[in-house]
């Protein structure tokens, strides 16, 4: 599904297009040209099928040099390992805090175990460790062809999260991964990294940000004005409220 000039979704699950294996993130596909990327993986399930899509769209996969994941819960990250062996040449980029826990695939550190436990994966299923080749920090920039992909960290639904930044043709487009969702919703979990004050301090600080496109993990995209996406969810903590919840 083509989202902007440069941006398309190639991958989702129930909780968004259902484009892919019914438990997957959004996954967007960003057109730099000679370069592809992708944001985030999925769970794994549905690899072929997000490789499928991106042909579908006349991509070629082995253009994508960068896989930037937004975290590394399952939904998010579960495909990571698939995606690399099958694009050759194809890095996964990640917060340099969640690196072990991918190459090892730590289902602890995850919180797989509870989610499993929660009914939301099954229980055989396995998150497979993944290289790590590009350890993120706040504030790298890492070239996609002829645009620019700026990382930032935005801790809060789980200890390493990072925000994506684009600017194409004047507009800026944010990949939120699961710190922030349309109208202003947020995702708490009761997992051991979730964290509604660092999450408070991401929101304002990408409240800064003057964004157009929001691209968020899961349900629906915002093609404009998407800083009021945001600015809804910092009102209602202005006012000690809590902001919606996704689910």
């Amino acid at each position: 599904m083509r989202l902007t000039e440069r941006v398309y979704m190639v991958g989702s699950g129930d909780n968004g297009f259902c484009l892919s294996d019914h438990a997957d993130c959004n996954i967007y596909l960003i057109d730099g040209g000679d370069e592809l990327a992708l944001i985030d993986a999925g769970v794994g399930e549905g690899t072929n099928c997000i490789l499928d899509n991106i042909r579908l769209y006349g991509f070629n996969p082995d253009k994508i040099t960068t896989l930037f994941l937004t975290h590394i819960h399952a939904d998010h990250a579960g495909g990571s390992a698939g995606l690399r062996y099958l694009i050759s040449g194809m890095k996964v980029a990640v917060a340099g805090g969640a690196a072990l826990a991918l190459r090892q695939g730590d289902e602890k550190a995850i919180s797989l175990d509870l989610a499993k436990k929660a009914g939301f994966y099954a229980q055989n299923y396995f998150f497979q460790p993944c290289p790590v080749d590009i350890e993120l920090q706040d504030g790298d920039q890492i070239t996609v062809g002829d645009l620019t992909v700026q990382a930032i960290s935005a801790p809060g639904h789980s200890a390493y999260d990072m925000a994506y930044v684009v600017q194409v043709d004047q507009k800026t487009s944010l990949f939120s991964g699961d710190i922030i969702f349309h109208d202003g919703k947020i995702l708490l979990q009761s997992t051991w990294d979730c964290d509604l004050q660092k999450l408070i301090t991401s929101l304002r600080r990408l409240g800064e940000v003057r964004v157009d496109v929001l691209l968020p993990g899961h349900n629906l995209v915002t093609l404009k004005d998407g800083t009021l996406q945001i600015w809804k969810a910092i009102e209602i903590l202005d006012h000690c409220l809590i902001p919606k919840s996704l689910l």
